[in-house]
């Protein structure tokens, strides 16, 4: 793929994930811009009904606006007990440009009301999991690489950690016996989903780039 003087363009404007990407584009000596850098071109509407179809509606749109390759990620919490609520609606399940903390607030709510009748000083949830779908897309050949990641763990109702974003104080890790936003970005990037798929990737990329 050809990228732009050594630049990876990232279709986010989520600073979290723009941090995590940065960190592991390092080591190719890759920089990543992101929405942040692109201000005119216009939101995409993620109406997929999967990951994947996310991430290629937004590598692809952005990508063919821009005329470079563009990676994008779609990812989110599926929780057990929700039958994999709030899923692909992750990002807006309280709602358009809800904060994470109306995210968190409703997927707890949710989860309490579950619960009703039974010990309330429960502290884990429910079991559940976080997954990633990675898309890289080149628009000189209208070719793109998938990847993928995920994660399990659960949701507790200690809410910890100043980490992370998203439902990451919510997501208890046995291995660690922490939340994932009381690890470090290195911990986090280790064992998360998204880490994960960036794993994959950089793989792919290193071939690629020589």
């Amino acid at each position: 793929m050809k990228f732009d003087q050594d630049t990876i363009i990232v279709a986010t404007k989520n600073k979290g994930k723009v941090r995590e990407f940065e960190h592991a584009f390092a080591p190719l000596g890759l920089k990543v811009k992101s929405m942040f850098d692109y201000s005119e071109l216009p939101d995409v509407i993620e109406d997929g009904h999967t990951f994947v179809q996310n991430a290629l509606k937004k590598a692809t749109e952005v990508g063919d606006a821009l005329g470079l390759p563009v990676l994008a990620d779609d990812s989110g919490l599926c929780v057990d007990a929700l039958e994999g609520r709030p899923g692909v609606y992750s990002a807006r399940y309280a709602g358009e440009h809800a904060s994470d903390q109306e995210n968190n607030d409703k997927l707890l709510l949710e989860l309490g009301e579950l619960k009703q009748g039974e010990d309330t000083e429960q502290i884990l949830l429910s079991p559940a999991r976080f997954e990633c779908a990675l898309v890289l897309y080149d628009p000189f050949t209208k070719r793109h690489i998938e990847t993928s990641g995920t994660v399990d763990g659960w949701i507790t109702t200690e809410v910890a950690g100043q980490g992370g974003f998203g439902y990451d104080p919510l997501f208890f890790l046995s291995q660690y016996e922490q939340t994932m936003a009381e690890l470090t970005l290195e911990q986090k990037q280790s064992i998360s989903h998204r880490g994960a798929a960036l794993r994959k990737l950089v793989t792919l990329l290193t071939e690629v780039i020589g």
